[in-house]
């Protein structure tokens, strides 16, 4: 058991760097993501809860709000600075300090941050957060196993894939999906830490 660990999920954290800044996500966060709810379809693709109304944006930020209440998760807003402006959203969730693990996701970003190399400075941020702050001994992701894109750049960031969740959660086509889940574990993180900064050092350098 690892109930020393401490996450205080009332705390408005801001986690950044030269690239990115993360704050808390608040509902009225909803105008500032908007934008992004029919201009971009193709970031709901895989949802399991599509954002296709400004409503649903704010139900989805309510839900997030709320499991940050309950601190079972910690929702955050990105801003690129790269670009100026708010771009997307992650969070921290299913969180359980008792037992050193937390999950991340629920990320994400307007098209036009792909392949710049926010996502590195993001998932660097959180995880640095999560390992080094916090003292998560393991941080897991998951994904709809037909998402090709968001597992190869959960791969190239040092997530080891540990198997399959067949038939997992059902979507918002009333088939069902498998979800592939990864995973990253403190005793890594040092290692992974080099090669990330070494990662995020060229991308930085070539955009």
């Amino acid at each position: 058991m690892h109930s020393n660990l401490v996450f205080d999920t009332t705390a408005d954290l801001i986690l950044e760097d030269e690239r990115v800044l993360l704050r808390p996500l608040v509902l009225e966060d909803a105008v500032l993501l908007s934008s992004y709810v029919k201009a971009e379809p193709a970031l709901w693709t895989y949802a399991l809860t599509p954002i296709e109304t400004e409503l649903d944006l704010e139900q989805y930020i309510l839900a997030a709000i709320e499991a940050r209440k309950l601190k079972s998760a910690y929702a955050f807003i990105v801003f690129d600075k790269l670009q100026n402006k708010y771009v997307g959203t992650t969070r921290l969730y299913d969180v359980q300090l008792n037992f050193g693990s937390t999950l991340l996701g629920y990320t994400w970003y307007s098209e036009s941050t792909w392949g710049t190399g926010l996502n590195e400075h993001c998932k660097f941020l959180l995880l640095n957060f999560a390992f080094e702050t916090i003292g998560f001994e393991r941080v897991e992701f998951r994904a709809d196993n037909r998402n090709k894109r968001s597992i190869a750049a959960m791969q190239k960031i040092g997530c080891t894939v540990e198997g399959i969740l067949r038939n997992h959660l059902p979507t918002s086509d009333g088939t069902r999906r498998d979800s592939i889940v990864l995973s990253m574990l403190k005793a890594e993180w040092p290692m992974i830490k080099a090669g990330f900064l070494a990662r995020i050092k060229m991308l930085d350098q070539n955009k």
